[in-house]
C-alpha cells in the first residue's frame, strides 16, 4: 500500500493522499488543500510532482488533485466500507506531522458515527482507534487485505488538545463515487 499513498502539501499545509487510477487522480480531503488550485505531491520514493485541484466536495470533505505525470504512480486498491464490522483490523497510513512511511494499527471501533465533516456538515464515518495525527487527514484507512476502506479525515480531541485514540474516516464507499463524480464533472 505504501506506493500508493503520498504526501500532499499545499500552502496552507499538509496531509496525505492516495492513488486512485492510473491516470494520476488522487484523493485527499477537501480541508488539505484548502480552497487552493495547485499542490505538491511528494511520493513514497521521495519524488516530488506538482498537481492541480480537479475539485472538491467541501461537505463530504473530499478532494481530487491530478499529478501532470502519472508514469510510476500506483493506484491503491478499493476494498467496500460496507463489509466492515464492528472490531476488525485496520491501518492508517499516511506522514502524521511529516514522518513518510507511518503505519498505525487498530480496530473499527463503530460504523456510521456520526461526526462534523467539513463546513458544518455533519456525515457517519468509520471510528477507528488507530492513531491518526495532524498529516493522516486525506490518507487511507485500510482493511486486512490491503483494500482502501475510508478516506482518514478527522479526530476526536480532548480540551487540551491533541489525539486520545478516536480517529473517522470517510467510508469509502461513500467517497469513491463523489471522487468519481469530481472527476467526470
Amino acid at each position: 500500500m505504501l506506493p500508493s499513498v503520498v504526501s500532499v502539501e499545499t500552502r496552507r499545509g499538509s496531509g496525505s493522499g492516495f492513488v486512485i487510477d492510473g491516470s494520476g487522480h488522487v484523493l485527499t480531503n477537501a480541508h488539505v488543500v484548502g480552497r487552493g488550485s495547485t499542490a505538491t505531491v511528494v511520493l513514497n520514493d521521495g519524488r516530488r510532482l506538482g498537481a492541480t485541484v480537479v475539485g472538491e466536495d467541501e461537505d463530504e470533505d473530499l478532494a481530487v488533485l491530478r499529478v501532470g505525470d502519472a508514469s510510476g504512480l500506483t493506484p491503491a486498491r478499493l476494498g467496500r466500507s460496507s463489509e466492515l464490522a464492528v472490531g476488525d483490523q485496520v491501518l492508517a497510513i499516511g506522514p502524521p506531522l511529516g514522518l513518510s512511511g507511518t503505519v498505525t494499527a487498530g480496530i473499527v471501533s463503530a460504523l456510521d458515527r456520526e461526526v462534523g465533516l467539513g463546513g458544518s456538515s455533519r456525515r457517519t464515518a468509520v471510528q477507528t482507534d488507530a492513531s491518526i495525527n495532524p498529516g493522516n487527514s486525506g490518507g487511507p484507512l485500510v482493511n486486512a487485505r490491503g483494500e482502501v476502506v475510508g478516506v482518514n479525515t478527522a479526530i476526536a480531541t480532548s480540551r487540551g488538545g491533541g489525539n486520545i485514540g478516536i480517529g473517522f474516516a470517510i467510508p469509502i464507499d461513500r467517497a469513491a463515487p463523489i471522487a468519481e463524480s469530481i472527476i467526470r464533472n
